[in-house]
């Protein structure tokens, strides 16, 4: 039995899992966010009641593969920490950590859309951006642990409707400014609408406008999906992945997935009518089910 936990800074959610991958009960608390032994506590009493011989973890955060160190802002207990070291001392048993948005992409490659195909690349659209790369069935984690994080990194933005629009670099909480982070998740489509119209509305009064034929949100989208739809499909030419599951917030708008997903094949060089991004299918635990694969 595996140990699954996926930690955001609001909760922590539990389940144990068997050597098939199926997931018992899911039981959450609070994640307690400034002390690490209250922390490793937590942890502790949601797996007390089964036994386990291994933990696996998903993470709201980047693991450097090499010293294993965490870059993690919204729980400061484990930041700088080499969590996994540290958890296997607490604990007693190994530890295996993954960012949360890569076992959302294991989840899909090995249970979900991704089953049946090499090159899976899982996509966040939440509040930003996020993925995570699965080649052959196996984690990509890359230099550092940032593989599959395609929303940072300053790229030039314009919107090619009429008339043209030039978009605001905006400044990205990683440092930088004008990365796709800053417009390609739901606080970014936000900025977007504001400043093509200056209105802030939120992200779902957005979406809803826009199905129901509003034009200054139907025009919002349609920048959106062109800011988007380049990025994806170079990554999809250098990839050569063959689906990206879509997660996330705003997935659960699928015309808009298919909106994306339709912009995203007309750009790239691989010619298909089988569609590239779709709507997740891992189901309700992607973080626990892909923790469990990263066990496995």
């Amino acid at each position: 039995m595996i140990a699954c936990f996926d930690i955001g800074g609001s909760a922590i959610r539990y389940a144990a899992a068997d050597g098939a991958g199926q997931l018992g009960p899911v039981r959450s608390v609070p994640t307690p966010t400034k002390d690490f032994v209250a922390f490793t506590k937590a942890l502790a009493t949601l797996m007390a009641a089964d036994a386990h011989t291994s933990v696996a973890v998903a993470l709201a955060g980047v693991i450097d593969p090499v010293d294993g160190r965490i870059q993690c802002a919204n729980i400061p207990c484990l930041h700088g920490r080499r969590l996994a070291a540290d958890l296997e001392q607490a604990l007693g048993q190994p530890v295996r950590i993954a960012n949360d948005a890569d076992c959302f992409a294991l989840a899909e490659a090995h249970a979900g859309a991704g089953r049946g195909h090499a090159n899976v690349f899982g996509i966040i659209l939440g509040t930003g951006v996020g993925g995570g790369l699965v080649l052959d069935g196996r984690l990509l984690t890359g230099a550092g642990g940032f593989a599959g994080e395609w929303g940072h990194g300053p790229v030039a933005a314009s919107f090619a409707g009429t008339p043209l629009v030039a978009i605001p670099r905006f400044p990205c909480g990683c440092g930088q400014t004008g990365c796709l982070d800053t417009v390609g998740g739901a606080r970014g489509l936000e900025r977007l609408h504001d400043t093509l119209h200056q209105q802030r509305l939120p992200s779902t009064a957005i979406v809803n406008a826009w199905l129901a034929g509003e034009p200054h949100a139907a025009r919002t989208i349609d920048c959106y999906v062109d800011l988007l739809a380049g990025p994806l499909a170079m990554l999809a030419n250098t990839l050569g992945a063959s689906v990206m599951p879509v997660g996330g917030g705003l997935s659960r708008c699928a015309p808009l997935v298919d909106l994306l997903d339709r912009a995203v094949r007309v750009r790239m060089l691989r010619r298909s009518d089988a569609p590239l991004l779709v709507v997740s299918q891992a189901g309700a635990e992607p973080g626990l089910l892909g923790a469990a694969w990263l066990a496995r």
